[in-house]
């Protein structure tokens, strides 16, 4: 190990004594499994080579793996499996996704290389109805117990836990279609992606029952604050004076994109998030949207990741979740042409 590592560092990061981690590293029994495993994780944590004589399965360590951090629903994410994961000793090791980074199978090679116990997968290549799943069936094959948040592609035979996104977006539009509104426009993400997929199918359900003839409006853009811009140009074009986005920060894009045009936020047009990331209360206006139950996905993510670690088969099925419709001040009646 390198010389600047000493003990203290270790046991500092481990929160245990000197001795302790002496015990450990020099591969002595007397410990208990829990403190070895905080050893195990700080070594990993701090980036150093474990001495061969604990170089083994590293029983502290998940893997999580998210998309770029900017978007603030993931960093809820991770925190809320955090906290879950550290009743049973285990630490995540959090991989995030960047345009031109780390790829997601070179960060799971990463992770088998680090002897993890198993990885958790929020919005990844396995919503991505192009991609390759067969990764994820390799991974197990290996003997790695993985779970997948936010959306499973068809083909995806791993247990899965995800907002309902198709009754999500009905309930924004319904919303809408309540406060008198009838051009309603959908700014939605990438269509290979499945949550896309799913948003668009509970948009054209709703505008077929609630609005007979009306014609649908939607634009595929990008989950960002410009993308969010971008579409606002394009709906508010045809005419639209409700527009439902696929997530909270496209939804904030939009407000601005309305006011480019000179439109005020509800008076013209209103806007509905999807997500209630924190502080979206605290938006100008206040953001109606439709919030994801965050932690009733990574207790049962959580749950089930820990119940294969105990010898359980999982079913290989994925779990939706009821979402809430949050009403604020971004949302009003229909305006009078």
């Amino acid at each position: 190990m390198p010389q600047r590592l000493t003990l203290t560092d270790i046991a500092d990061q481990a929160g245990v004594s000197t001795a302790t981690v002496s015990r450990v590293l020099n591969g002595k029994s007397n410990v208990a499994d829990s403190t070895r495993r905080q050893v195990l994780a700080a070594l990993d944590i701090l980036g150093y080579e474990r001495p061969e004589s604990v170089h083994q399965t590293s029983r502290g360590l998940m893997g999580l793996i998210v998309p770029e951090l900017s978007n603030p629903i993931f960093p809820l994410f991770a925190q809320q499996i955090e906290q879950l994961l550290a009743p049973s000793g285990h630490t995540p090791l959090l991989c995030t996704q960047t345009p031109g980074g780390i790829s997601e199978d070179e960060y799971v090679e990463m992770l088998v290389d680090r002897g993890v116990a198993g990885i958790i997968f929020v919005s990844g290549r396995h919503a991505d109805t192009t991609g390759d799943v067969t990764r994820y069936q390799r991974l197990r094959e290996r003997g790695v117990p993985l779970v997948t948040i936010n959306g499973n592609a068809p083909t995806i035979k791993a247990p899965g836990f995800a907002t309902d996104d198709r009754r999500a977006t009905r309930m924004a539009v319904d919303h809408l279609i309540a406060l008198g509104h009838q051009r309603i426009g959908l700014a939605m993400g990438p269509m290979r992606m499945v949550p896309a997929q799913r948003k668009r199918s509970g948009y054209e359900d709703a505008m077929t029952e609630g609005l007979p003839g009306e014609l649908l409006r939607m634009v595929e853009t990008l989950y960002t604050y410009e993308g969010g811009v971008s579409a606002a140009l394009h709906l508010l074009e045809q005419g639209c004076t409700g527009i439902v986005c696929s997530s909270d920060v496209m939804a904030l894009g939009v407000v601005q994109g309305a006011r480019q045009t000179g439109r005020s936020v509800p008076h013209d047009v209103s806007v509905i998030g999807y997500d209630d990331s924190p502080l979206i209360p605290m938006t100008d206006p206040p953001l109606t949207t439709v919030r994801q139950p965050v932690d009733a996905i990574c207790r049962a993510a959580v749950s089930t990741l820990l119940a294969q670690l105990g010898g359980e088969r999982p079913s290989d099925t994925e779990m939706l979740f009821a979402p809430d419709l949050i009403v604020r001040d971004s949302t009003a009646a229909a305006p009078i042409d």
